[in-house]
């Protein structure tokens, strides 16, 4: 009778996938160049727009800083909105963070505004308006509007309800469909981001970072694995094993691109960020990315960079708190490193 549910079934696969793990991450060489090849091919290639235009939409002074708001696109089929918090009085080239919202309304829950664009004076909610805490630490912050969210839901999902939460339902089954994934199409973007800010005359390209939150932490992560321009990474509320999280608990169907897990496990493929600066984040009461998991996979991430003997370029926090941002750490330690060009 036990065996009509499946459970037993999804157990013994993932048992059986993982044993056959063929890649070693943990090395630079051969394996790690494969690596990387290989992530790319999973999430899939789009079509690029080679055009570098930006569209200035506003401009905002907002006391210690200037929000500007700009239009760019990556696609031939698309293009997407980010806010761009500048610090007031820069007198040279300043570090820069590319900031990735995760699930909720998009970008402007992350800059302090409310889904109509109004300043937020409530408290803060679980991604602690924590591009606002970036640009106050100096740092210009980039904020881009990730496919699926807010003012970037599928019409056809908005005119079915218009208080739906998100289309990543829509977008990745359609996706899939097609041997794409929506995680490619939203890193396909970043790279564009990547591009434009290392285009700002205030920005030092040498010295740019990606911080996400949960389903933004899955982007930035992939990000910064494909595209070494990225110096440091944040990564909160995401960084865990695939057996206790993406595999254990239900999840937003963007999490899963096809076949990941029968080369590595997550903190493998998280570990090609080494031996650049790496930072984790996780609530130790995190319900989706349980502190086991975080624990495990922080165990493996040190692993990997002693390997790299780069120990002193990672670190991570676990904090008393839920699936959440906290910060108290991660905000000082990527501006640090993005203080240090080598």
């Amino acid at each position: 009778m036990d065996d009509w549910q499946g459970d037993t079934l999804l157990k013994q696969l993932y048992t059986d996938t993982a044993a056959q793990h063929s890649l070693s991450f943990a090395e630079e060489g051969q394996d790690r160049s494969q690596g990387r090849t290989l992530l790319q091919q999973l999430i899939g290639t789009f079509p690029s727009n080679d055009s570098d235009e930006v569209k200035l939409l506003e401009t905002v002074d907002c006391g210690t800083y200037i929000r500007k708001r700009i239009e760019l696109s990556a696609s031939p089929y698309s293009s997407f909105a980010a806010y761009v918090l500048i610090p007031k009085n820069l007198t040279t080239p300043a570090p820069a963070v590319i900031a990735i919202h995760g699930h909720g309304y998009g970008s402007r829950e992350i800059v302090g505004l409310l889904p109509n664009g109004e300043t937020d004076l409530n408290t803060p909610g679980i991604h602690q308006h924590y591009a606002v805490q970036l640009v106050n630490r100096g740092l210009i912050t980039i904020a881009p509007d990730v496919i699926g969210f807010g003012e970037r839901r599928l019409a056809e999902d908005m005119a079915r309800n218009a208080e739906v939460a998100n289309s990543c339902d829509s977008l990745s089954s359609r996706m899939l469909l097609m041997g794409k994934t929506l995680a490619g199409f939203r890193v396909h973007e970043l790279l564009k981001v990547v591009d434009v800010l290392s285009e700002m005359p205030e920005v030092d390209a040498e010295r740019i970072g990606i911080m996400g939150f949960s389903g933004g932490a899955l982007i930035a992560y992939l990000t910064a694995v494909l595209d070494q321009r990225i110096r440091a990474t944040v990564l909160t509320g995401f960084t865990n094993t695939y057996q206790d999280s993406i595999l254990h608990i239900h999840h937003c169907i963007c999490n899963y691109i096809p076949g990941q897990a029968v080369y590595a496990d997550l903190p493998q493929w998280i570990g090609l960020i080494a031996p650049r600066p790496l930072f984790v984040e996780g609530g130790k009461g995190d319900p989706i990315f349980p502190l086991q998991g975080v624990e495990q996979a922080i165990t493996q991430l040190q692993q990997i960079y002693l390997q790299h003997h780069a120990e002193e370029q990672f670190a991570y926090d676990l904090f008393e708190g839920s699936h959440e941002i906290s910060g108290r750490y991660a905000y000082d330690w990527i501006q640090k490193k993005l203080a240090i060009v080598d």
